[in-house]
């Protein structure tokens, strides 16, 4: 696709809230602090070939949707934001609408206005981390309008298919198109989900093995992280439901069909994520139930030494206290025997010889109980 550099590239910085004025007026475009460089790419799509039209203005945006049957403007990077109220005062598009283009902490929705349907979402990369990026979508009347936050998506195969002329992208709408783009959003969460369940069943074989402070980091983070997925496909289900059941010329009653299947999916991936949730949620058990055992083990062996030691510290503190014998018989007669010294080691052992054998016996050392 054909791309026009506007502004510089900003480095994009993770958690970042957006700066959002507190007190602005209502459809105030501001560009979040993390904004990469703004560029165009223009598709126009005709039932006999797809057309990449360089971008060099907005009128001539306008232009090429009077000349192609559809017209696909996929904007990347909202540093610009002079070019995207160009671009919204060039369509009609709403200025709320422009708002939640560039506060890109939206949760997902969709919302019909009079002459067009507006969809935001997000979409998500997995690497060491969870990171992702708000996705924004208008189609009305010969064009569907996409606003992205960096380069890099999940509509490739919505390209390739344009550019082969597979299924009928080209010959329908852009409701249709619309359609196309969220269903390829919602297909990229399958192999998301699908990674954190390996990553799951690793630290599951982790934590039943050993006690790792590791494995219960990496356990919280993709808690938290699938939490943030939760928050995301809830309300996307819901608004590709609204898209589902509008009765509204720009939505025609085939390409309802084909939203209803994109709802199924994301029904089908609350449910995968649910599973993955409560999988997580039992690993954590499984590693504090780990900690537990190893901990009562450590106290066991701890009480049978104690145990042990208590009967023999008796016997050593009792001849250790140094009664005079001359005194009187019954201070330790013992002390003057020829034998005490070994028949005081013989008591010491044979108490601990009964000690352990009772504590095999009940199984504390290993033995049957």
């Amino acid at each position: 696709m054909a791309r026009h550099r506007v502004v510089g590239h900003l480095k994009r910085k993770k958690n970042k809230l957006p700066a959002h004025r507190v007190g602005a007026l209502p459809g105030t475009v501001v560009a979040p602090p993390d904004a990469v460089a703004s560029s165009v790419d223009v598709t126009g799509i005709s039932n006999d070939r797809v057309t990449l039209i360089p971008f060099e203005s907005v009128a001539g945006l306008q232009q090429a949707t009077a000349q192609q049957s559809l017209v696909w403007i996929n904007v990347v990077g909202l540093a610009d934001t002079e070019l995207i109220k160009e671009i919204g005062a060039a369509f009609k598009l709403h200025r709320l609408s422009l708002e939640d283009v560039t506060n890109v902490r939206r949760r997902s929705k969709a919302e019909v206005y009079p002459d067009y349907y507006y969809t935001t979402c997000r979409m998500f990369t997995l690497k060491e981390q969870l990171d992702w990026e708000q996705v924004s979508l208008f189609f009305g009347e010969g064009y569907v309008i996409t606003f992205q936050e960096r380069p890099g998506d999940c509509f490739e195969p919505v390209r390739k298919r344009l550019r082969e002329g597979r299924g009928k992208l080209r010959q329908s709408g852009p409701d249709y198109l619309a359609y196309a783009l969220l269903d390829a959003l919602v297909d990229s969460y399958f192999p998301l989900l699908e990674e954190y369940g390996e990553r799951l069943e690793v630290i599951e074989d982790e934590v039943v093995q050993k006690v790792s402070l590791d494995a219960l980091k990496r356990m919280r983070e993709i808690k938290r992280e699938l939490l943030t997925i939760r928050r995301t496909l809830w309300p996307l289900r819901e608004a590709i439901s609204f898209l589902q059941r509008e009765d509204n010329p720009l939505i025609h009653r085939d390409t309802q069909i084909y939203l209803r299947d994109c709802h199924d999916h994301t029904v089908q991936l609350i449910d995968v994520l649910e599973s993955y949730r409560e999988m997580s949620g039992s690993v954590l058990d499984i590693y504090l139930s780990t900690v537990s055992n190893q901990t009562a083990e450590v106290s066991r062996m701890l009480t049978v030494v104690a145990t042990i030691f208590i009967p023999l510290t008796f016997v050593a503190g009792l001849y250790g206290m140094n009664f005079n014998t001359e005194t009187s018989a019954l201070n330790m007669p013992e002390l003057k025997w020829a034998w005490g010294y070994p028949a005081c080691l013989a008591l010491m052992a044979s108490i601990t010889i009964v000690l352990v054998g009772y504590f095999w016996r009940k199984g504390w050392l290993g033995g049957s109980k």
